[in-house]
């Protein structure tokens, strides 16, 4: 009975990843020997259990073509220190109604010229934007209505308490059980109209709807006096900060105006790409060229593990899924480059060892001892990377959408040359590399 090494073992899985991701990789519909195929998407239901996935590229506004918008919020009227909230929860607001639009990965972000507070507003793929613009443009509408029981479905009757009689709404905590909750204040009038409507709704559902949509449907538990309240369930931290963003959004009825309206073509964006994907033909062959001159049977492993990358890179970018832009596609070929940068200090550090040991352990020296320069410049890249996509959104920051793809990309790539490095590559030469077939 033939038994594997467990490097053997480890090389036949890698294997059937990259064989699996390639799969992934393939396009929605592809020749090959001149016949057509179709690689169909994930669509997996049983029970309960439903997982259904598009696998195509979700390409940015560069490259699919579509819309850039610039709306200028109105905030001249309000305090300073609630223009930033003001402006968080317009850009909510437009995140929201974008994506019940039903446009893929829009690009909403804020923004400041001028003194004046602005809203971007990025629509990839969409061309026509008047119906886009006429939906982003509407001041948010919060209301509170009661909810009627009735067969089959619940019925909402609107009360007279609207987001214009809402003072302020923030995310705080539960003095007895310390759970998150909001707590919200209505102005004098507001609180008046919550104290009767409450009185005649105990122990019913009151309904708080923002853009005709229903985000919380609290239980009144008694007749609620004084103007404040909070809303209480099973909350994350996260979600009520978000429930009071909204709440705001509707309390802040800030109005919007296009100031700009730009499209972009697809017959640039298709160009893009296809420069893109031969600078990427073209940069890849030369390393994986310079690979095996410079290291040869040692080099053609590398080479393997380079392919390997790339596979699972793209992979793994339908799979989350990324939005593809085209400084996107350049962190994506930078990273390529930097993907045999742990090949090259192993290889260097093996060949000084192998003068003084047997090839096995010189390869297991090299792997060892590369690995603390290894670690440092990758972690360096990986910070400056964190830098650039500022996933917490801090203001003093970069929050520009392309450079985030760029930031993303980049480290995605980083993460996954580590993988193909040290595990693909090391198991690789375990397996096909014995002393008396070195050459280099």
């Amino acid at each position: 009975m033939l038994r594997l090494s467990s490097p053997a073992k480890k090389v036949i899985l890698i294997f059937l990843l990259t064989l699996l991701a390639g799969f992934i990789s393939l396009p929605h519909e592809f020749s090959l020997f001149g016949r057509n195929f179709t690689r169909p998407n994930i669509n997996i239901q049983s029970g309960r259990f439903d997982i259904q996935k598009n696998l195509d590229l979700v390409l940015g506004l560069d490259l699919a073509g579509g819309s850039h918008l610039v709306f200028e919020a109105d905030t001249s009227k309000l305090p300073a220190e609630k223009k930033k909230d003001a402006t968080a929860s317009v850009r909510d607001v437009i995140e929201r109604r974008v994506n019940l639009f039903g446009v893929s990965e829009p690009n909403v972000q804020t923004g400041s010229f001028e003194g004046k507070d602005r809203v971007i507003v990025e629509l990839p793929g969409i061309k026509d934007t008047k119906q886009a613009v006429d939906i982003i443009g509407q001041t948010a509408q919060l209301s509170f209505a009661e909810v009627k029981e009735a067969s089959p479905s619940a019925i909402l009757v609107p009360t007279s308490l609207t987001g214009a009689d809402l003072s302020y709404a923030r995310a705080d905590f539960d003095k007895n059980t310390g759970k998150p909750v909001v707590s919200i204040e209505f102005t004098k009038e507001g609180g008046d109209k919550f104290a009767e409507i409450t009185g005649a709704t105990v122990g019913k559902p009151l309904a708080i709807v923002l853009d005709n949509q229903v985000i919380s449907a609290p239980i009144v538990q008694e007749k609620i006096s004084g103007g404040q309240a909070q809303i209480s369930g099973n909350f994350s931290v996260d979600e009520a900060k978000k429930l009071a963003i909204e709440l705001n959004a509707g309390a802040l009825p800030v109005p919007v105006t296009l100031i700009e309206e730009r499209t972009v073509g697809a017959t640039l964006g298709a160009e893009s790409i296809a420069r893109s994907v031969r600078a990427g033909l073209v940069g890849l062959s030369m390393v994986l060229l310079f690979m095996v001159l410079e290291y040869g049977k040692l080099g053609l492993v590398a080479d393997v593990g380079l392919i390997v990358f790339g596979v699972l890179t793209l992979a793994l970018y339908k799979l989350i899924p990324v939005v593809l832009t085209l400084p996107g596609i350049a962190g994506f070929l930078l990273s390529v480059g930097m993907a045999v940068d742990s090949n090259i200090l192993i290889f260097e550090r093996f060949k000084e060892e192998k003068v003084r040991r047997p090839v096995a352990d010189a390869l297991e020296v090299s792997f060892g001892r590369a690995w603390d320069s290894i670690r440092d410049a990758n972690i360096s890249t990986l910070v400056t990377a964190f830098v650039l996509a500022n996933p917490f959104d801090w203001q003093f920051l970069n929050t520009s959408g392309p450079v985030r793809g760029f930031a993303i990309t980049l480290a995605l790539g980083i993460g996954l040359s580590l993988f193909t490095g040290i595990v693909v590559s090391r198991n690789l030469l375990r397996v096909f590399i014995r002393e008396d077939k070195i050459t280099k």
